[in-house]
């Protein structure tokens, strides 16, 4: 099981992250805004569950990888630093506001379809999942696969709990985000942040 320096530090980041203003938290809000509380619930739950399926991928993957070359394994980790650097550039040239903001039509189950299939094919979140999730495990307590599985489904609950939050006020965050159009800016600031500092630990770290 994991201990409570591991779980403390993920979930703190993964919160961060999981708020930052991107793809999937912007439709949820979309979505709660224009098509009501419920649908912009269920699609935040459908983007959430997506997460799964990118953590099954990063157990088999950095195990395996672990596993059959160091070499291999370092070289991947620096490529995923350097990912997740350029995404924190990114961030940081961002303006904020909720201009993105966009809900497709649809039922509550075809939403929920559709917010999963959305993440899980994404093959960014793919790479991110991939990046991030090595970050927080301990080889020397083994079972790489099990640890990674762990703070997945730790990174999903999250996400499930946070989205479902963001559809229920979406109104209420809607109104304030458009009176404090600086909100945005920070919070991509902010992200851009965590990005920059857990890329470069990736690079560097031994």
């Amino acid at each position: 099981m994991l201990d409570l320096g591991q779980l403390a530090g993920f979930l703190a980041a993964a919160v961060v992250i999981t708020l930052a203003p991107g793809p999937d938290i912007l439709m949820v809000l979309g979505l709660g805004l224009s098509r009501g509380r419920r649908l912009g619930m269920v699609f935040g739950l459908g983007c959430a569950l997506g997460c799964l399926s990118h953590t099954v991928l990063a157990a088999v993957g950095v195990s395996a990888m672990i596993a059959a070359s160091p070499v291999l394994f370092t070289a991947f980790r620096v490529a995923g630093g350097l990912y997740l650097v350029w995404l924190g550039l990114k961030a940081f040239r961002r303006r904020g506001g909720t201009a993105a903001m966009a809900g497709p039509a649809g039922t509550g189950r075809s939403l929920l379809v559709r917010g999963l299939l959305a993440n899980a094919i994404n093959p960014k979140v793919a790479l991110f999942f991939l990046a991030f999730l090595p970050q927080f495990i301990v080889a020397e307590r083994g079972m790489i696969w099990w640890q990674t599985i762990q703070f997945g489904v730790l990174f999903t609950f999250q996400a499930a709990i946070l989205f479902a939050l963001v559809g229920w006020f979406s109104g209420h965050v809607g109104h304030w985000l458009s009176r404090r159009p600086k909100a945005g800016l920070w919070l991509d600031r902010l992200s851009g942040g965590v990005f920059l500092l857990f890329g470069a630990r990736l690079i560097f770290a031994r």
